[in-house]
């Protein structure tokens, strides 16, 4: 059976849409006390509380916090200390990456602050929860995506800040060897969210769809829900692990696919 979340506390960065909010919902249908993060102006929040209310899940607190910001974190996990004693879950799912088109796009302060957004809380928050709770949280996962070993239009520095994120997990695992701490990186292959359409542009998303049928694309609830199973107390040998959740995609996305397939694609 999965944990009871009931009243233990939960932490989503970017977690008011999308795959944060499909996430905080999966652990809030387990009773969890969830804090979702949101940057500049970019909740609704009556429509992330009304998604709880449906879903039988306790009322989220929902706060406006830049996760490349160490003073937000701060106060962020202050907020958080007042209502908890500890964090059962940590999920960082959040990424802010210069969309580059050619090599002139190639900037390096846009490649640090690449880093800094998409793989750098990662540390900060895991750090930060210490030093506020006096532990760390029992499960720590990062979202990332298939785009460190796959190309994807204009996703040169989101990939790289990726690749990082992956990379510091292993090594975090290493460095925590010995606490009661599980970290990993979920993987996920592409999923429709108003965010995969303003990184690869709405003309990317029509011609996807005539190449590609609905298996192609993950669901939110589909990654929420394995971020779950990865804290549900069932899969606790998985450690400093990068777990990809593709439907099996990965395997069959290519040429060979598309000949196989193309009486049905119209090809």
């Amino acid at each position: 059976m999965i944990a009871d979340y009931r009243g233990k506390a939960v932490l989503v960065t970017g977690g008011t849409a999308g795959i944060g909010l499909a996430t905080g919902l999966a652990f809030g249908r387990r009773g969890a006390s969830c804090t979702l993060t949101y940057r500049f102006g970019t909740a609704d929040e009556d429509a992330v509380r009304a998604a709880f209310r449906e879903a039988g899940a306790p009322e989220p607190d929902i706060v406006q916090a830049d996760a490349g910001r160490d003073e937000d974190t701060a106060a962020l996990l202050a907020r958080m200390k007042e209502r908890h004693a500890s964090i059962e879950a940590l999920i960082v799912n959040v990424s802010n990456a210069l969309v580059t088109h050619s090599l002139d796009d190639y900037d390096k302060r846009g490649l640090l602050k690449s880093v800094e957004a998409g793989a750098w809380p990662l540390v900060s928050y895991t750090r930060q929860s210490r030093s506020v709770f006096g532990a760390y949280p029992r499960y720590i996962i990062g979202m990332s995506s298939t785009g460190p070993d796959h190309f994807a239009v204009g996703y040169d520095f989101v990939a790289a800040s990726k690749s990082v994120m992956e990379t510091l997990c292993r090594y975090m695992c290493y460095r925590l060897h010995g606490e009661d701490v599980r970290i990993n990186v979920l993987r996920s292959r592409s999923v429709k969210t108003a965010a995969f359409e303003s990184t690869f542009g709405k003309e990317f998303c029509e011609f996807a769809a005539r190449f590609c049928d609905e298996r192609h694309f993950l669901t939110p609830d589909e990654v929420g829900e394995a971020a779950l199973a990865l804290a549900s107390g069932l899969m606790d040998g998985v450690n400093g692990q990068v777990v990809t959740v593709d439907r099996g995609t990965t395997f069959f996305d290519d040429l060979m696919r598309l000949y196989e397939e193309r009486d049905a694609l119209g090809l």
